[in-house]
């Protein structure tokens, strides 16, 4: 495998955004009634379009020149060490409590469906180094933020924020600091 040096496939085109929303898969109801849950895995059991979502989301980092790559169990643990590879990048793990082994901080959440916590190693980054948070999809913020804020309590700074899908009608960019660069390859409005 390679890594990223000419591909250049951010921003998507409508007709590959299209695409890709085409893998995404609805599931009413779930995990509780009145949410529409966006189920990713039939667009990474399909080599093409997991490709691409690597390649586009590795596009848009590498212009951010990060120093680490932070993804958020659990989906994030799936873009953010192959993102951080091509890149020749570390990977920073942000994961629910008790399953880091090492000594922790912690922030809580609220998200769409409840509240959460969420932890990181203490000795994740060096002060000044620079991160972009990797998820798999944004909806009310509420995660993403709470990354944000464990990666700058240890002093590092967020230049960006990346997902792969944007529920945008949840309005989570907005609970976002406004210097954060926020990407996502699809949205619905």
């Amino acid at each position: 495998m390679t890594r990223i040096e000419n591909v250049v496939c951010y921003p998507v085109t409508k007709e590959k955004a299209d695409w890709l929303k085409t893998k995404v898969r609805d599931i009413p109801d779930y995990p509780k009634p009145g949410i529409i849950f966006k189920d990713l895995t039939p667009l990474f059991r399909e080599p093409e379009a997991l490709a691409f979502v690597i390649d586009a989301l590795s596009t848009k980092v590498k212009e951010l020149n990060p120093t680490r790559i932070v993804g958020i169990e659990a989906r994030g643990f799936i873009l953010g060490p192959t993102i951080a590879y091509k890149l020749g990048l570390g990977f920073v793990p942000i994961r629910k409590p008790g399953k880091l082994p090492y000594k922790t901080e912690q922030v809580s959440y609220s998200l769409e469906y409840g509240t959460g916590n969420l932890e990181i190693h203490i000795d994740s980054f060096e002060k000044g180094e620079r991160a972009v948070v990797i998820d798999d999809l944004l909806a009310t913020g509420g995660t993403a933020l709470a990354a944000c804020k464990l990666v700058k309590k240890l002093g590092a700074e967020v230049l960006g924020v990346g997902f792969i899908v944007s529920l945008d009608f949840l309005n989570g960019r907005q609970k976002l600091p406004s210097n954060l660069e926020v990407f996502s390859l699809i949205q619905y409005s």
